[in-house]
């Protein structure tokens, strides 16, 4: 774990902790993301850091570090772990201070990384999937990676309540919008790949690359048929 409240990085997990007067821990001002760590390296590390930092304009967070600043911690923190499949985790906090309600006692903000070990085979069958009665988040939340998951939680626990894998979100027009940490997609039976725009879900990294993988094998297949 790195903390830059206390200026480095610690493997011992009784260190692994972050302060009770922290405003993302006890008002939910903080933003978050996670990417994907692979044969030993983080995936898309760029794309990950900018949506963070998206996010923390958005919350109004001024955070510690720039993007290569931030760059270099998660990459140095993943060398450290020796994690080789796995996921990081890191968040920018309005930081510790007091416990108001307004951040303005917060002297400085805070950044806090976890490497997360994980060996979890993927759901190559499929998945059950319901459609959440839990309501949305309104696009200006929904398109901020931030910590307050509460509607989140309370969409997968409903799905497992319902032995289903994950419930997904609807707009308030009836539209497929997102699940509770997952974009949505589809494949028609026309090999036409269909996926909700941007503009009230998060824009999911993950997502933006399927997408631009699927342009390439549109242009590929176009050059066969040439």
């Amino acid at each position: 774990m790195y903390s830059s409240i206390c200026g480095g990085i610690t493997t011992d997990p009784a260190m692994m902790v972050i302060p009770m007067d922290d405003h993302m821990v006890h008002r939910g001002h903080g933003v978050f993301d996670t990417a994907a760590i692979m044969d030993g390296y983080v995936y898309e590390l760029d794309q990950h850091v900018a949506r963070i930092l998206r996010s923390a304009s958005m919350a109004k967070i001024n955070p510690p570090f720039d993007h290569e600043g931030i760059k270099q911690v998660l990459i140095h923190t993943v060398s450290a772990s020796k994690c080789r499949q796995g996921s990081l985790r890191y968040w920018l906090s309005a930081g510790p201070g007091d416990f108001q309600l307004s951040p303005s006692s917060c002297h400085r903000s805070a950044l806090y990384a976890v490497v997360i070990q994980d060996s979890t085979p993927l759901a190559r069958n499929g998945v059950k999937v319901i459609t959440s009665t839990v309501p949305i988040k309104p696009p200006e939340f929904a398109t901020t990676k931030s910590v307050n998951y509460l509607p989140n939680v309370l969409s997968k626990m409903e799905a497992e309540e319902n032995g289903a894998f994950a419930s997904i979100w609807l707009d308030n027009e009836g539209y497929i919008a997102e699940g509770p940490n997952m974009n949505v997609a589809f494949v028609t039976k026309e090999n036409e790949l269909l996926m909700p725009a941007f503009d009230k879900i998060l824009s999911g990294c993950t997502a933006k690359r399927v997408l631009t993988l699927a342009e390439g094998l549109v242009r590929a297949r176009r050059l066969m048929e040439l």
